[in-house]
């Protein structure tokens, strides 16, 4: 972080001593519509982690089997829609240069091309739902577990052509700097998602009793209807008309198209990646033992909850960074990063300090054992450290984004992750360590390594995109 806060430092001490004693004036303006961006970003991600938090615990007081076909199966569609998430994220990027630039009819013709590209997105990730139990029979799970898994997964599989539209609306909007709507509509499904679970797990209201196939079919419903509240948002906010296309049913424009996949297929690879290095690490921290995949979690839980703040400060960020690129307002540019990264640093000072600080009282909200407390004791101080790291790649993979420049982040991810954190783990905590539950410490150490580097890569070229506004 202190390099990319250097970087920007620098071409703020550019200004003349008029601009410099302006600065907090200066930077409290940017922070205003930076949080405006960011707040509902905040508060949508928590509802969507709310919704798994719900999902499991109500599976959990309905049976074990059904619990697992749930665990296994998030892991299953979760990468999926990442994919989806992450390539749409190209259209709030695109929508944002676009808009900063003044190009208004560029972002009305938009919106169709961001659809088709979610509606195709949604054609091939519904189909790999919906035939999921070739995959899952290859995980060699009990076999009314492997039936639940199947069912539960297909019955999310439904809401995939929603949440395809959903993000195409999303992504349009927050490239426009509006994203209160994302907000309402994913509280409200989340809200949904509480008795529609209840009701098809458990058969209330004389509902079938579908257990984890229920789940599914509430998580696939809360999708639906948090599409239909964005989209009758879209069609009826009057600030939003000027930038909605004049017929929304237009061909296929194959430039435009292209744009989105080139700017956000390798997002998209991105975030699967990242979620798929670190599902293959705690599997294989399981076979170190229960006390060590339990502290391994409790670990990544707590980091969770400060990512999706950083998550959210970056995305804003990079929306706002977009808008001064597309005006060609260097100073604007440095702006965003210099309070982006302020905000982004705080919630890791904060989160660092709390980790440091109470760590028991952290831990015994988890477990009273005390082999699980000690291993996790040891690991929340590597994921206060982890978490600072994470903040400079962060913010560098965010200020790469608002520039539509993706591939370098992909490639580093793939090297530092896979290439690195990955391998050198396994060698450390299982090839040549005892596979005991300390090789969860070597895990960590290989994930802050591969971080590190990732931090540093992604650091260096900000660094000569920073240049170029001198």
């Amino acid at each position: 972080m202190r390099e990319l806060l250097n970087s920007a430092t620098a071409g703020l001490l550019n200004m003349n001593n008029a601009d410099s004693s302006r600065l907090a004036p200066q930077m409290l303006a940017e922070l205003r519509p930076l949080w405006r961006i960011a707040w509902p970003l905040l508060i949508a991600q928590t509802a969507q982690i709310g919704t798994g938090v719900v999902d499991t615990l109500m599976a959990g007081n309905y049976s074990d089997a059904d619990l697992a076909a749930i665990a296994v199966g998030f892991n299953i569609w979760l990468p999926l829609y990442l994919i989806i998430l992450g390539t749409l994220f190209a259209c709030s990027a695109i929508v944002a240069q676009d808009f900063g630039a003044g190009r208004i009819e560029r972002v009305r013709s938009f919106l169709p091309q961001g659809l088709w590209v979610a509606v195709a997105l949604s054609a091939v990730m519904t189909p790999l739902c919906l035939n999921s139990d070739m995959a899952i029979a290859l995980l060699g799970l009990p076999e009314e577990t492997a039936a639940k898994t199947s069912a539960y997964v297909s019955r999310v599989g439904l809401g995939f052509p929603a949440l395809g539209i959903f993000m195409a609306l999303r992504y349009h909007t927050q490239g426009l700097g509006i994203t209160a709507p994302f907000a309402f509509a994913s509280v409200v499904g989340f809200i949904a998602n509480v008795p529609l679970n209840y009701m098809l797990i458990f058969g209330a209201w004389g509902a079938p009793e579908l257990g984890a196939e229920g789940c599914g079919l509430a998580t696939a419903a809360s999708m639906w209807i948090s599409t239909l509240i964005i989209l009758l948002y879209v069609l009826t906010a009057r600030s939003l008309q000027p930038y909605l296309p004049t017929r929304w049913l237009e061909g296929p424009d194959w430039g435009r198209i292209s744009e989105i996949l080139v700017v956000g297929f390798p997002v998209g690879l991105t975030f699967f990646l990242e979620t798929g290095v670190f599902s293959v690490i705690t599997l294989l921290i399981a076979t170190l033992g229960d006390a060590a995949v339990a502290a391994h979690q409790i670990a990544i839980n707590v980091w969770d909850v400060f990512y999706i703040p950083m998550i959210s400060v970056g995305s804003a960020m990079a929306t706002r960074m977009g808008h001064a690129i597309g005006a060609q307002n260097a100073h604007g540019v440095r702006m965003a990063l210099w309070v982006g990264a302020a905000l982004s640093t705080l919630i890791g000072l904060l989160a660092m300090s709390l980790l440091l600080l109470f760590p028991d009282a952290i831990i015994g909200a988890y477990t009273q054992s005390e082999d699980i407390r000690e291993l996790a004791l040891r690991l929340l101080r590597l994921a206060a450290l982890f978490i600072m790291i994470d903040v400079v790649q962060i913010v560098g993979s965010f200020v790469l984004r608002a520039y539509k420049e993706t591939r370098f982040p992909f490639i580093v991810v793939t090297l530092s992750y896979w290439g690195l954190a990955l391998p050198l783990g396994y060698l450390l905590a299982i090839h040549w360590g005892s596979s005991s539950p300390e090789g969860t410490v070597d895990f960590w150490y290989t994930t802050i390594l591969g971080i590190a580097v990732a931090a540093g890569l992604i650091t260096w070229r900000v660094r000569r995109i920073l240049r170029s506004l001198d």
